[in-house]
């Protein structure tokens, strides 16, 4: 595994639409530089602007600006984004986005491709939304990969939770259903999905993901978005062929919680530039062949409704991390099933978010023994 400090990476993209006054777009991730990790911004999705270095270099030239100290790692460039850096974000962003077009790049600019590109940040909690797409509802509770799942519990009358989830008479959705994954699982961009030795059925989901922006405890419904910082993307890997029983019903930690399980990345969106995160188109490729292809509008429930039942259970702080579930098309579900093996190429991309691309390999291979 590739040595970890830490530090971040600010990425710009022309490819979503602009906030008022037509500010450029821009990305945030995590990027190492030379040994050493930095916050940073990339334009048009190839560059890379080191952020302490752009903040340093401009603040003794531009004679109005304040001192304004950079944020140490990407949680807390989150809680204070309110609070001067998207101003100050988006100051840098409008002075370096010309020189693209000079090509008088400075020298805290450094091509996309020249950085290795970490997980975006490095939540305290990751939850992944269970069953969030009807079609992979369907897909887990019919035929074998029923064994995955309680098709029972599946066609049951939902029922609301009178302390804090009210369902409406006409909402025949089951309730949300979300589980944790540990946190030290998540990698970044190009990091490979291990194989542990004997595990063979290591599956998919490409899954759109939410990042927390402030903290968030009983939020209701129609003030969930507010609490949202941005988006990325997740694979929310796991072992489909479980524990071997079915005490106590799913075992997440063997299922969803082994180690490398949680590729995160490359980047998060802010959310000022996703004006509908329920219309993203969202893709996963094994080794170049189309598995998932969708769009986050099948969703069952939304960025809103999962905030909102989530903070309800737990408080939610900057930088956590929803995923908010898969759509049809994993390999479990296939005739025969079909799972990623060692020499694999995993890709999930989401419209405007970007692609986060990793490679699956056998554990002994990469561990030492």
């Amino acid at each position: 595994m590739r040595r970890r400090m830490f530090g971040f990476t600010v990425v710009l993209a022309l490819g979503m639409s602009s906030i008022a006054q037509g500010a450029e777009p821009f990305k945030l991730s995590t990027f190492e530089h030379d040994g050493e990790e930095s916050l940073g911004v990339v334009l048009r999705d190839r560059y890379v602007i080191d952020l302490q270095a752009a903040n340093t270099s401009l603040e003794r030239h531009q004679r109005l600006w304040v001192t304004l100290p950079m944020p140490k790692d990407m949680k807390e460039l989150i809680g204070r984004y309110e609070l001067g850096m998207r101003d100050r974000i988006h100051a840098i962003v409008e002075l370096i986005a010309p020189t693209i077009d000079t090509g008088q790049l400075p020298a805290y600019v450094h091509d996309l491709g020249d950085v290795d590109v970490l997980a975006p940040v490095r939540p305290a909690v990751v939850l992944s939304a269970a069953l969030n797409y009807r079609e992979h509802m369907r897909e887990m509770t019919t035929g074998l990969a029923a064994e995955m799942s309680d098709s029972s519990a599946v066609d049951a009358a939902p029922k609301s939770m009178d302390h804090f989830w009210e369902r409406a008479p006409d909402d025949v959705r089951q309730n949300p259903y979300l589980f944790n994954k540990p946190a030290s699982v998540v990698i970044g961009d190009g990091d490979p999905i291990l194989m542990k030795p004997g595990r063979e059925q290591i599956d998919w989901e490409c899954e759109f993901a939410i990042v927390i922006g402030k903290p968030a405890s009983h939020v209701p419904l129609n003030q969930a978005r507010s609490h949202i910082f941005g988006y990325t993307m997740m694979n929310d890997v796991g072992d489909r062929e479980g524990r071997g029983d079915n005490r106590y019903g799913s075992d997440w930690l063997v299922w969803k919680g082994s180690d490398t399980f949680a590729p995160l990345g490359p980047f998060i969106v802010p959310a000022e530039f996703v004006p509908d995160p329920h219309a993203l188109d969202i893709k996963f490729t094994l080794s170049e062949a189309v598995m998932q292809d969708a769009n986050t509008e099948l969703m069952q429930h939304s960025v809103d409704e999962l905030v909102h039942f989530v903070s309800n259970n737990i408080i939610l702080r900057p930088g956590d991390v929803i995923a908010t579930g898969t759509p049809g098309g994993v390999g479990y579900a296939r005739t025969p099933p079909v799972f990623m093996q060692p020499g694999d190429v995993a890709r999930c991309s989401v419209e405007g978010i970007g692609t986060l691309t990793n490679p699956v390999e056998a554990w002994l291979d990469v561990m030492p023994r």
